[in-house]
């Protein structure tokens, strides 16, 4: 089942070589690490089992802040989100937003088309990076 906007990459190696893999990918092209939430180890913490979920959540004002000059309120959307998370198989997934839906779903997909092709790529490239299979 497709969910609106959201794009999910099969990984080929587990979830803490692709998490660490997004971490050091974030750093290496200079966006900002504002967060990363180990949903699993919450859940733990409750008394609930999870298997393997983490949010990141990242940017730059220079990527970010044009699609809010055009809609402040993408702001709710941004900054950006990965989530690297494991199914029932013990397949590592990596999902993120794309931004063309999140400037669609704001009304301005026209005025900021490029911006957010420039983004789309950035994270194409941050999701075959940490995806793909052992060197």
């Amino acid at each position: 089942m497709a969910i609106d906007g959201l794009i999910t990459v099969r990984s080929h190696v587990g979830p803490t070589q692709t998490a660490d893999r997004l971490k050091a990918e974030l750093q290496a092209r200079g966006l900002t690490l504002f967060a990363r939430i180990d949903h699993a180890a919450g859940a733990a913490g409750a008394g609930l089992a999870l298997r393997p979920t983490e949010l990141f959540i990242f940017g730059n004002a220079k990527g970010g802040t044009p699609l809010m000059q055009a809609a402040q309120t993408i702001g709710i959307d941004l900054p950006l989100k990965a989530l690297v998370w494991q199914d029932e198989a013990g397949d590592s997934w990596f999902s993120y937003t794309d931004p063309a839906w999140l400037a669609e779903r704001h009304g301005v997909a026209e005025a900021t088309r490029q911006v957010a092709a420039n983004m789309a790529a950035l994270l194409g490239a941050i999701a075959n990076a940490v995806t793909a299979g052992a060197a």
